[in-house]
């Protein structure tokens, strides 16, 4: 029990640090986009923070299970190049008394992992898209720089500004495009005022020299041209809570029911996310072993290329998937499969060359007998 526990703290112990690092380089990634969103006036100021920790949060079942991977041939890399494990051995520990701790630790955060994936992840989906949905609905026009296209995230409106002397001045030449129920309208102004909060609560901004196109691409008879001298238009659209269905924000419950090729690839991605947290601890500390006094970063090389190549595998089967290239049998279940094969593989090689370098029986008895003994039955 005594081996057991520090064999545990020497894989958390660098895996509280790698998966620190990890969150911060993600979430430091995801904040420079937001706040380039932020700055053009496409998302509110206090969405920040809130949209960095969902995205942070979404991102959880690839960022624990890399860090228990990178961990794993962290901490038995450093057993290894102290001598520890030849300690261990010493003391009568196999390959399997040094995985069952690491295969513990696996499991445990493999069932936080599947909760994430299941629970959390679609929460945070869903949480994600009412800001983004309400960002688009108010989009902040008096921030907007010229010479730039914005396109709110719906995608049913851009707005470009031919020139501006700055946020909250007037603009010139003045382009919007948005969707409407049953008809696509186009507003092209001379020059417009910044955005003001008028008498209902709603912002408005005047138009002047406007001219309106109206565009029905179901009934190309009822297209308009309008013109007029002076319009008020409102950048606020109505929020609704008719989001559009997408399935990285749908329930278990319906994922489980459904046969829709981006249900069945979400479903199954869901699922597979606590397999592939044991099969990559397992694979890190397959690929730990190594010589005594070796470098405990050496083998950070051929473990970097390996996750790697797993993570590609399982993206690559995951978009075959959603977009029906392969049924729900087998999905994307052939990459844990084939990283469950090569693992295999790892584990029996030392087996096998042990195997392939012992005598044959008869060989070793003649070894044994003593040279006068093999004169005797020679003569």
């Amino acid at each position: 029990m005594i081996v057991t526990a520090y064999i545990i703290r020497e894989i958390l112990r660098p895996f509280a640090v790698i998966l620190g690092i990890l969150a911060l380089l993600f979430s430091g990634y995801s904040l420079a986009q937001i706040l380039s969103d932020a700055v053009s006036g496409l998302l509110p100021v206090g969405s920040i923070f809130a949209l960095t920790f969902l995205k942070l949060l979404i991102s959880m079942d690839v960022i624990l299970p890399v860090s228990l991977f990178m961990a794993v041939v962290t901490g038995f890399g450093r057993l290894q190049m102290d001598d520890e494990v030849t300690a261990m051995q010493a003391l009568g520990m196999g390959p399997r008394e040094f995985l069952a701790p690491v295969m513990g630790v696996a499991l445990a955060l493999a069932l936080l992992v599947v909760g994430l994936s299941v629970f959390a992840r679609p929460k945070a989906y869903l949480a994600t898209h009412d800001i983004s949905h309400r960002a688009a609905a108010m989009m902040n026009v008096n921030a907007m720089e010229a010479g730039t296209f914005y396109a709110s995230s719906d995608g049913d409106r851009v707005i470009f500004l031919g020139s501006r002397a700055g946020p909250h001045a007037p603009a010139l030449r003045v382009f919007v495009a948005q969707r409407e129920r049953d008809h696509i309208e186009v507003i092209y102004a001379d020059n417009a005022t910044p955005a003001a909060t008028g008498t209902d609560g709603r912002r408005v901004v005047h138009l002047f020299g406007a001219h309106v196109y109206q565009f029905y691409p179901d009934a190309p008879a009822k297209d308009q041209v309008l013109d007029a001298a002076q319009i008020n238009v409102s950048p606020d659209s109505e929020i609704t809570t008719n989001y559009k269905y997408s399935s990285v924000a749908a329930g278990m419950e319906h994922l489980l029911s459904s046969s829709s090729p981006p249900d069945v690839a979400e479903r199954q991605w869901r699922l597979s996310t606590g397999v592939s947290t044991m099969l990559l601890a397992l694979l890190g500390a397959l690929l730990s072993r190594g010589q005594p006094r070796q470098g405990r970063y050496t083998r950070f090389g051929p473990a970097i290329l390996a996750y790697s190549a797993y993570f590609f595998a399982c993206s690559t089967a995951r978009s075959w998937v959603q977009h029906g290239l392969i049924g729900g049998f087998p999905g994307l279940w052939w990459a844990p499969a084939m990283l469950a094969l090569a693992i295999a593989i790892i584990w029996y090689v030392p087996v096998w060359r042990r195997q392939a370098r012992r005598p044959p029986p008869g060989a070793a008895s003649a070894r044994r007998l003593h040279p006068a003994a093999l004169r005797s039955l020679a003569g």
